[in-house]
């Protein structure tokens, strides 16, 4: 096999990959919101001091958050789990 047959086929895999990573929905039920762990812009949804998601301006924002799988959040080092309203 070509190395560059090689290549097209990993970026086709990749391809593939990233599109189904992005068409999974966030169920709640599934899911938990954890804050402080956030890069700067990369939060889920609006903060005290942010109207809109993508724009913590800090890593680490305690009040930015992003959804992860539940029971991940206690896991991860300085992530607080937000309980639901």
């Amino acid at each position: 096999m070509k190395k560059s047959d090689v290549l097209v086929m990993a970026t086709f895999a990749g391809a593939i990959a990233m599109g189904a990573a992005g068409s999974v929905p966030a169920y709640a039920g599934e899911n938990e919101k954890c804050a402080g762990i956030v890069k700067a812009g990369k939060n889920d949804c609006a903060t005290a001091t942010n109207s809109c998601a993508g724009s913590a301006t800090k890593d680490g924002q305690k009040d930015a958050w992003v959804y992860v799988p539940k029971g991940t959040c206690a896991k991860i080092v300085g992530g607080i789990v937000l309980e639901k309203k």
